[in-house]
């Protein structure tokens, strides 16, 4: 097509034009044309809480039904039920806790401490780690661009305030996201973990992504999360996320 329409032009005057467009991609630039392509800043802020109803994949041929809740500014609530065992796992933004009857526990416990920067990450999807970054501490650099399955995406290294980093690939003409790896320090062993991202469907004029496959970087077990169910501005007490006493 461009060459169609650049049909005659010399080689040095084309080279303008394609160099300005290029040169003009900053980190700022693809972080708004995400936001858009999402729906918006204003819708998205307009969220303040979503409940969403899946299934995951815990082994070969284990599927399980899960509920997740988000409430801003920072809280989150994971139900999954195993063999008719439900297990929680939740954050009201500053504590973190999960109630696992499987292991015999009839009472939650706290979260541990390295648990918490993936469980406060999870609180933080209704935004995402792109939105309002440098009020939240992180840094954002354009590593280029790489192919994710077969379709060029942007490199966005992400450096969060803890010092762990992400590595978020924003698709070069949808703009929206389609893999986010992570690179993280979990008890002091640096742990690496990728998740491919997709199947986007329309809710409420924003784009939600139905689909995440996660696994460990060089492991062959995969997880699995599809959404059939995705709720908006739903009404969530705050007691939800808060830990419970002992019985």
């Amino acid at each position: 097509m461009f060459r169609k329409l650049l049909a005659g032009i010399a080689l040095g005057a084309l080279a303008t034009l394609v160099a300005v467009p290029v040169s003009a991609q900053t980190v700022d630039d693809i972080i708004a044309k995400n936001v858009k392509a999402r729906g918006g800043l204003e819708k998205i802020k307009a969220v303040k809480t979503t409940r969403t109803v899946g299934t995951m994949t815990l082994g070969p041929g284990m599927e399980v039904p899960f509920t997740m809740e988000l409430k801003r500014p920072n809280s989150m609530r994971m139900e999954v039920v195993v063999q008719g065992m439900t297990i929680i796992q939740a954050y009201d933004g500053k504590v973190g806790w999960q109630l696992n009857p499987m292991q015999g526990r009839k009472d939650p416990e706290p979260l541990p401490e390295d648990a918490l920067k993936q469980i406060d990450l999870q609180a933080d999807s209704i935004d995402g780690p792109l939105i309002d970054y440098k009020a939240k501490g992180s840094t954002v650099e354009l590593m280029g661009k790489e192919k994710v399955e077969g379709s060029d995406a942007y490199k966005l290294k992400i450096t969060l305030k803890s010092g762990d980093i992400l590595y978020d690939y924003i698709d070069a003409d949808q703009f929206l996201e389609v893999k986010m790896d992570a690179k993280m320090k979990i008890r002091g062993t640096d742990l690496e973990s990728e998740s491919s991202i997709g199947d986007y469907k329309d809710v409420d004029g924003l784009m939600i992504a139905f689909a995440m496959e996660s696994w460990q970087k060089g492991s062959q077990q995969r997880q699995k999360m599809t959404f059939k169910k995705v709720e908006m501005n739903v009404p969530i007490e705050d007691a939800r996320f808060k830990m419970p006493a002992a019985k």
